[in-house]
């Protein structure tokens, strides 16, 4: 019979802003007043009144020079040229492949924009179109960088660098698009022995490190192998650390993830969840991410 855990209610001491204060404000509701000053542009997620610069919807105030914008906390992945993105094979139709990237419509990877086993540059033959479901399939995991959109908004993707292509083992965990932080690179080896790709579409793929890369298969071939204990472990802690993340709205990136992670080794896998240890894992990381920009 498995064990309940039960507890009573408890009043939770509100965890503090990571922002200092008589700092700006960075967190905004809609009707929030952003600024006041008459010098700034008005961007998306905004609208003027009374000479008061007020947000129109809740999320993250961002500026550039002097526009001003706020992107929203919850919404749909928005491509952008050159983003890294996780997507899900949905559909195989004539000469594309078609991919859920948690975007209003379904992106399209074109077989002329995969890379094909054993890394050949040609032309793509009425053979290799035949062939398309022994590279992917329904159901298969991709990971692939933005190559165009659509005039209607759709994505266009690419998978022709071997860091791309398709998944193999690991653990797929989905958050809203806006928590991810814009980095140089997604792909993170981090040091306790697992990796990440943190795909700017919400989309996160926690794996095990892999012992040498096989730049022969064009990315198309899936190690099916057992993962070892100490692998899966690792994997699930790193899973519920970017879920607490989640929980109390804190950007994703390699650091926040890796100081979440070291904060949460005195507790059990499972505990991790239980809002009394979320809450003490979350301010400590909070905190060495604090002392780190100061």
């Amino acid at each position: 019979m498995a064990a309940v855990n039960m507890r009573l209610p408890a009043i939770r001491a509100p965890l503090g802003t990571s922002a200092p204060q008589g700092a700006e404000k960075h967190l905004v509701a809609p009707g929030d007043t952003i600024t006041t000053d008459t010098g700034y542009m008005r961007g998306h997620g905004t609208y003027v009144e009374d000479d008061k610069l007020i947000a129109s919807v809740a999320g993250v105030v961002e500026r550039v020079n002097k526009l001003v914008c706020v992107r929203a906390l919850k919404t749909r992945y928005n491509g952008e040229v050159g983003d890294i993105v996780v997507g899900r094979i949905t559909e195989v139709q004539q000469k594309r492949w078609k991919v859920e990237t948690n975007s209003r419509l379904d992106s399209v990877l074109l077989l002329s924009s995969i890379n094909l086993p054993g890394g050949e540059l040609r032309r793509r033959s009425a053979e290799d179109e035949l062939a398309m479901r022994d590279y992917l399939q329904e159901g298969d995991l991709i990971s692939a960088e933005v190559q165009s959109i659509f005039s209607d908004g759709a994505v266009s993707l690419h998978t022709r660098s071997l860091k791309y292509g398709k998944l193999a083992q690991g653990v797929l965990v989905q958050v809203s698009p806006s928590l991810v932080k814009r980095q140089k690179t997604h792909f993170h080896d981090l040091p306790c022995g697992a990796s990440v790709i943190l795909g700017n579409n919400g989309f996160i793929w926690i794996y095990p490190t892999p012992e040498q890369k096989d730049e022969e298969a064009g990315g198309f071939t899936t190690n099916l192998e057992p993962v070892a204990l100490s692998d899966r472990e690792v994997i699930s802690r790193l899973r519920n650390c970017i879920v607490a993340l989640v929980t109390h709205k804190m950007m994703l990136f390699d650091t926040s993830i890796l100081y979440c992670y070291e904060a949460s080794l005195p507790h059990q896998i499972k505990d991790i969840l239980k809002p009394e240890v979320t809450e003490e894992i979350i301010l400590e990381a909070r905190q060495r991410l604090l002392d780190l920009q100061g």
